[in-house]
């Protein structure tokens, strides 16, 4: 099955970091990633720009209206995600407790159904 890991984090934390900490962060995502690309159980996934990078929109009565980030007025932020593929949730968020971010932020893991008798949205 697949699971989504959300990486959340204080982007202010993160760019209170120094260079070499930054770095040092970098390097244990890579390693991280190799990792679950060794094990089989990466799909995919990416870093997000900061969330005031963001814009929000909406569709109400056929009329589009935008928002500028960020969505949540909360202390951490969607910083970016991986798709994993586990038996059940038990593996996924032991992958989950092994993404970096987890230390300082937090990772919510979240099923992804499978699709039946649809065509699955690209």
């Amino acid at each position: 099955m697949e699971y989504l890991c959300l990486i959340y984090s204080d982007e202010k934390q993160w760019a209170a970091l120094s260079d070499a900490d930054r770095q040092a962060m970098y390097q244990e995502y890579g390693a991280f990633t190799e990792g679950i690309k060794a094990s089989g159980h990466y799909k995919g996934g990416n870093p997000l720009e900061k969330s005031d990078t963001g814009t929000i929109v909406r569709v109400r009565d056929g009329k589009t209206s935008t928002t500028d980030g960020p969505y949540a007025e909360t202390k951490e932020q969607l910083g970016g995600y991986y798709l994993v593929e586990a038996r059940d949730l038990n593996e996924a968020i032991a992958i989950a407790a092994r993404i970096p971010g987890a230390r300082y932020g937090a990772i919510e893991v979240r099923p992804i159904p499978a699709m039946t008798g649809a065509a699955r949205p690209a």
